[in-house]
């Protein structure tokens, strides 16, 4: 099985469990809760590994740390763009940074002054 076959596998995986924590039941209890949240995180730093490279994955970390929510937001674009094929490699730390410049350019608001 090459990588492409095994990140599909693992993104249907991810979208099935997905859809499992959306459609929610009100007999499961909160162990099997914890326990699908962990599988879909698992599941998820282990695409980011295939994604990021060493350094990429250690700055996302320290980012995390501070904002995690924009963390958070990064790495759903991230994987998002790997399962749509925008990313030919792994993303090396130095394409990390400019794709949150990007981001912060991005996020700015326009101010004027009238």
């Amino acid at each position: 099985m090459d990588d492409s076959e095994l990140q599909a596998i693992r993104q249907a995986r991810l979208r099935e469990l997905q859809a499992q924590a959306t459609q929610g039941g009100g007999s499961k209890s909160s162990a099997e809760d914890a326990e699908k949240k962990r599988e879909m995180e698992e599941t998820r730093q282990t695409m980011l590994v295939q994604i990021l490279d060493n350094e990429a994955r250690e700055r996302l970390a320290r980012i995390s740390m501070v904002k995690a929510d924009k963390a958070r937001g990064v790495e759903d674009l991230l994987l998002r763009m790997a399962q749509t094929g925008q990313l030919r490699g792994k993303v090396s730390e130095s394409q990390l940074i400019d794709l949150l410049e990007q981001i912060n350019q991005q996020a700015k608001p326009e101010t004027r002054i009238v």
